[in-house]
């Protein structure tokens, strides 16, 4: 039996608030379960110096948590002077993630940059990160194209989506809550397509090897649970 008293293939309740940041070209207040994700999409008009002259713009990422997402206090990194390396590693992901359904060249030489801050933490911060990042981005795409700076079809190929899935009391399960995800032997985070297209897996035991047939019983999960959350992205940018 899982914590939260769900199904082995049951995901948290998922949510997504579109336009929450008054400023913002582009936002979206994500939710799975406790877990709670402002994503902002800030658009400026030039590309990093290696892009300048190239036709080709960029989307990048950053992310952050609050001091208070989680049980205990957590300093802020900026008062560290340094980004930690976690948060280093989860803001590429996001990047990576993004621009894998992104026509670079239909952008134009622009920056998307998607804001990913933790409001409340309980697991799958990095999931849905680019699951809400998506609708963010997609809003900010419509403000251009409502200015006539682009086509939203031309320049945003896919959905893209991802989730946690794992083995936890030796039983493969899909979306990890924080009690789950601290005591699970395998831990995976999948990010795909609305096509079904792989763009990233990461998987680590975290204590015996996981076998094959568990890491295909993970992959099933995932894709899954990707269609789902893809319905509820379409869901609610019809909206």
């Amino acid at each position: 039996m899982r914590p939260s008293g769900r199904k082995i293939d049951q995901m948290r309740k998922v949510s997504f608030e579109r336009n929450f940041s008054k400023h913002a070209e582009g936002s979206c207040l994500v939710k799975f379960g406790d877990t709670h994700v402002l994503c902002t999409a800030s658009l400026e008009e030039k590309t990093p110096p290696w892009l300048r002259n190239t036709g080709k713009g960029w989307v990048t990422a950053e992310y952050g948590m609050l001091p208070r997402a989680t049980g205990e206090r957590m300093k802020r990194e900026a008062a560290a002077g340094r980004q930690g390396g976690r948060t280093q590693e989860i803001q590429r992901l996001i990047g990576r993630s993004l621009r894998a359904v992104v026509d670079l060249q239909a952008l134009g030489e622009r920056q998307i940059t998607l804001d990913c801050d933790v409001i409340q933490a309980d697991g799958g911060t990095r999931t849905a990160s680019i699951t809400g990042g998506w609708i963010a981005l997609y809003d900010c795409l419509k403000w251009m194209e409502s200015r006539n700076m682009i086509k939203v079809d031309r320049v945003l190929k896919d959905h893209v989506a991802a989730i946690s899935c794992g083995v936890f009391a030796s039983q493969p399960v899909i979306d990890l809550d924080y009690l789950e995800d601290s005591s699970a032997e395998t831990d995976a985070n999948f990010v795909m397509t609305g096509a079904g297209g792989i763009v990233e897996i990461q998987g680590t035991a975290e204590g015996t090897p996981f076998s094959e047939e568990e890491f295909t019983s993970l992959m099933g999960l995932a894709k899954n649970g990707i269609g789902e959350l893809v319905a509820l992205q379409k869901q609610a940018i019809a909206g």
